[in-house]
């Protein structure tokens, strides 16, 4: 368990590092900016889908959430939360599609997202994957959101909390409060 765990905290050093090597070399050659849009595109599409519902406007505003990146990175602080200001110019662009039109998918829909394959995709919808899925949906957007932001983002509790501009352990203590209240409910629907 204990090797597990190194492995994840190095894995976690590693991309914080390749991510602040990136930062550097986009600051002097513009070109390198291409890397961020790698490492991040994935994880900004799969948020940007759970919000928007659809897969072209996602891509587009995607696309968008990059272009105001690269745009407007000579503002970027390079204060270790690339994610966040990341993330938060890619929410800001949902709320400009939500203004435009009043329309969201679920965050269990995401599974739908034909980015590339993954053999969990092809899985079978269960009872309780649809019984999970109508208890987020009754959950309040607050609560919706820090599920996209924690799951669909990837995003640390750091990140999240520095997006929403909160406390890193209140982050953390809701979203571990929700997690247990779904189980329960959960597990109270299954009974």
């Amino acid at each position: 368990m204990a090797e597990s765990s190194i492995t994840l905290t190095f894995e976690k050093i590693n991309h914080e590092s390749d991510e602040l090597r990136i930062i550097k070399a986009a600051r002097q050659d513009p070109k390198a900016f291409g890397e961020l849009y790698v490492l991040y595109m994935e994880q900004v599409f799969r948020y940007l889908y759970s919000r928007i519902g659809n897969v072209h406007e996602a891509e587009d505003t995607t696309s968008q959430t990059f272009l105001i990146a690269f745009e407007s990175f000579d503002g970027f602080r390079q204060d270790g939360h690339f994610a966040s200001w990341l993330f938060t110019i890619a929410r800001n662009k949902a709320m400009d599609r939500f203004r435009q039109r009043k329309n969201t998918s679920s965050i269990d829909e995401v599974n739908d997202i034909p980015v590339e394959y993954d053999p969990l995709y092809g899985v079978i919808q269960s009872e309780q994957t649809a019984a999970l899925s109508k208890l987020i949906q009754a959950l309040p957007e607050v609560d919706r959101e820090l599920l996209r932001l924690r799951f669909l983002a990837d995003m640390s509790f750091p990140e999240i909390a520095h997006i929403l501009y909160r406390n890193e352990e209140a982050v953390k203590k809701s979203i571990y409060r929700l997690l247990a209240r779904l189980h329960s409910q959960l597990e109270v629907s299954n009974e």
